[in-house]
């Protein structure tokens, strides 16, 4: 039975790759259900990319085996490429062509008609709003601009399967946003994706399903809110007027929160985890009024991502992990 019989658009099983003393994957699964979005979020160096590599046939792994829409990456490699697009994290496109001559080249290169690869290349030069654009070369386009080029020819043989291994590497916020809208579009259509990223925001913002890889291993899944769940309760946090006063404050919610409050002298916020939420809220305010302590601002947020990574892994996903 292909995976995509039982709805599983992908599976891996027990990946391992080591390069020489180093294991960039140590026996990790993955599964993507049909029409989702899998968030594989993790630090530079965790193992994202060689688990991409693996999965899109441009490495075989040291054991393990997976699946890509219904097809076996070792046995099959050809039929999982015409099933698959893939964005990397730098956009695969040759400045000196024109962007309708990048796509039309793509569909060329598919086996497409010289027709249909016009027409193609036209269609998806609409959707990713590129149309004014499509007969200047791509090395006057915007790092954004490219980066919608790219994706754009990752679609043009209408993959099942669709890669994106840190699509917004590089881009400034605007840049950002705009390449999620852009995936937003690509999920609404009902395409499976593997989305690699370590921004935490970007997984929260598209994946039905989040597994974090850290050192090579699979060390939690679920979804954005199952694993905020994990940590539990919410935090508190407060801002005081004057900085003489932040010590008060850190004591205060030392006292009333679960564990240390962390502290930032220089924007003079404090933030603490509580497990009774308005409650622990009230009464820290309560002590903090009793010692004459002026708070500026102050509020409960759930766990975020960072949170959770942070609590899981000891570091933050913008370090470069240490194998």
């Amino acid at each position: 039975m292909s995976s995509t019989d039982n709805g599983v658009a992908v599976r891996a099983r027990g990946l391992v790759k080591t390069y020489g003393s180093t294991r960039a994957l140590d026996g990790v699964d993955l599964e993507i259900r049909t029409g989702q979005v899998l968030g594989l979020l993790g630090p530079n160096g965790a193992g994202k990319t060689t688990a991409v590599r693996i999965l899109t046939t441009l490495l075989t792994p040291d054991s393990g085996d997976a699946e890509v829409a219904g097809h076996n990456v070792l046995t099959e490699p050809d039929a999982v490429r015409r099933s698959i697009g893939l964005s990397g994290q730098y956009a695969a496109v040759d400045e000196h062509l024109t962007g309708f001559e990048n796509l039309y080249l793509v569909g060329r290169l598919y086996g497409r008609r010289r027709a249909a690869a016009r027409e193609r290349a036209r269609e998806l030069l609409d959707r990713f709003q590129l149309a004014e654009a499509a007969d200047r070369p791509a090395k006057g386009y915007s790092g954004g601009m490219r980066r919608r080029l790219d994706l754009a020819g990752a679609l043009v043989a209408e993959p099942s399967v669709v890669v994106l291994d840190e699509p917004t590497t590089g881009l400034d916020p605007r840049g950002r946003i705009e390449m999620w809208e852009v995936i937003g579009e690509l999920v609404a259509t009902g395409a499976t994706v593997l989305l690699t990223t370590q921004y935490l925001e970007e997984a929260d913002q598209l994946a039905d399903s989040i597994v974090v890889i850290d050192r090579g291993r699979v060390i939690a899944r679920g979804t954005a809110d199952e694993l905020k769940a994990r940590i539990g309760g919410e935090r508190l946090e407060l801002v005081v007027a004057i900085p003489e006063e932040l010590p008060v404050a850190v004591r205060v919610l030392n006292e009333v929160g679960v564990g240390e409050a962390t502290v930032d002298e220089h924007t003079r916020k404090a933030d603490v985890l509580v497990d009774t939420g308005p409650k622990a809220l009230v009464e820290v305010l309560r002590r903090l009024d009793a010692q004459d302590v002026t708070v500026q601002d102050v509020g409960l947020r759930r766990p975020s991502l960072d949170d959770v990574f942070l609590s899981l892994t000891g570091h933050s996903t913008g370090e470069e992990v240490a194998r």
